[in-house]
């Protein structure tokens, strides 16, 4: 047996016989606005803890980075003064209620996401263990990916078959997801399609269909943007193509016309990276309208929240679908949950990030390899940061000690 395997057979006893993890300085990292100012995409934002030991850790949000960055120092810095860092779920409860007196939501969910990623990442540090062994441990060491298609070498509405047709030769993935109707959405403001926008909609989608048949999943993307009716009348034009699901088509604090939605089409429905915190999705899983769960770890709470809400959907025999269309460390964060939990029916990915983004940021970017990926079995959450991040000209750089 390997040292990190005889710690996490005894990782309770060790991080309670560990000395306290105590705050030295606290960092934020983000960059400017616009594609850019940086030669990735900077659209998230970074926390790194550094304890009195030295020990540091990271976490992350997105995508409102100035505003994430000055609550981690004017509020959040000052609230974990003299707490031991090992107490997370004490520190997510903590905080959650003083943001929930203030009206949480927003930013002080996203912040609060990115802390509770961090204090994983650090305890995993501290026992030199990956965070799914805290998590615990491999439920699934291979974690089934899609692609979503973010703007790279090819455009999904005009050419998706040639999208799918890399990442199946390249990557070993088999199922797509592309959002075809926000177009029409965009000049209807949502309130009604005709029948000449749905049928340009479905090019795409039939393309993928005649081009590959049954032999992969479409997955449907419709960003909250429709009302019922038509959303109805979308969902009823999709059943000839049999999607995987069709994703966030109204907004998510109605649960009953969700229920009405799901009664009045035969695809199984998807919805929650929007939500934020288990209180949200309590309702929405009580009208019985959605067949997978999606959250956000960057959004919803952290990983300490998004296990009670995984744990939520395994009680109504429903299995998660983890958004990933963020930051690195929310797809490292997110694997290392996939990698524990029981219930999991398929993780996002992008072939932008891990072809372009990462490899510019990142020492070690994780690829996905036979249509999945694996949890780095390295400690804490396991992203290596290029030092030249950090010290980039363009990024926005505070420290409070």
């Amino acid at each position: 047996m390997t040292r990190r395997h005889l710690l996490a057979s005894l990782l309770p006893a060790a991080l309670a016989a560990a000395p306290p993890l105590k705050l030295a300085k606290i960092e934020t990292l983000h960059f400017p606005k616009g594609r850019d100012s940086a030669p990735f995409w900077p659209h998230w934002t970074w926390l790194r803890l550094t304890t009195t030991s030295g020990l540091q850790a990271v976490g992350e949000t997105y995508p409102r980075t100035p505003q994430e960055a000055e609550m981690v120092h004017s509020l959040l810095a000052p609230m974990l003064r003299n707490r031991d860092l090992r107490d997370i779920e004490r520190i997510w409860t903590d905080f959650h209620h003083a943001f929930d007196f203030q009206i949480s939501g927003g930013t002080e969910m996203r912040v609060l996401s990115a802390l509770d990623l961090a204090l994983w990442d650090l305890c995993g540090k501290a026992l030199d263990t990956p965070v799914y062994r805290l998590l615990g441990g491999q439920s699934n060491p291979k974690v089934r990916l899609y692609n979503t298609c973010f703007p790279h070498r090819h455009d999904f509405l005009t050419d998706p078959d040639k999208i799918l047709t890399e990442i199946r030769g390249q990557y070993g993935i088999n199922d797509i997801k592309i959002w075809p109707f926000d177009n029409a959405s965009r000049s209807t403001g949502g309130q009604f399609i005709t029948q000449a926008q749905i049928d340009q909609a479905l090019v795409p989608v039939r393309k993928l269909r005649d081009s590959f048949g049954s032999s992969i999943e479409i997955l449907i993307e419709f960003h909250s943007l429709w009302n019922l009716p038509a959303a109805i009348r979308i969902a009823r034009a999709l059943e000839p193509y049999q999607p995987m699901w069709l994703e966030d088509m109204l907004l998510p604090g109605n649960p009953a016309q969700y229920r009405q939605l799901a009664e009045a089409t035969s695809l199984p429905l998807i919805a929650g990276e929007r939500m934020a915190g288990r209180l949200q999705f309590q309702p929405l899983l009580e009208a019985r309208a959605l067949k997978y769960v999606m959250f956000d770890v960057c959004w919803c709470g952290g990983l300490s929240e998004a296990r009670k809400i995984a744990a939520m959907a395994s009680a109504q025999l429903l299995p998660v679908a983890p958004h990933t269309a963020g930051g690195p460390l929310l797809f490292y964060a997110s694997t290392h949950l996939t990698t524990a939990l029981s219930n999991v029916w398929i993780q996002e990915s992008c072939q932008r990030f891990y072809e372009h983004d990462w490899p510019l940021m990142l020492e070690n970017p994780l690829v996905p390899s036979q249509g999945s990926i694996t949890a780095p079995d390295l400690p804490g959450l396991g992203m290596r940061i290029k030092p030249e991040v950090w010290a980039h000209p363009a990024a926005q750089l505070r420290t409070t000690a």
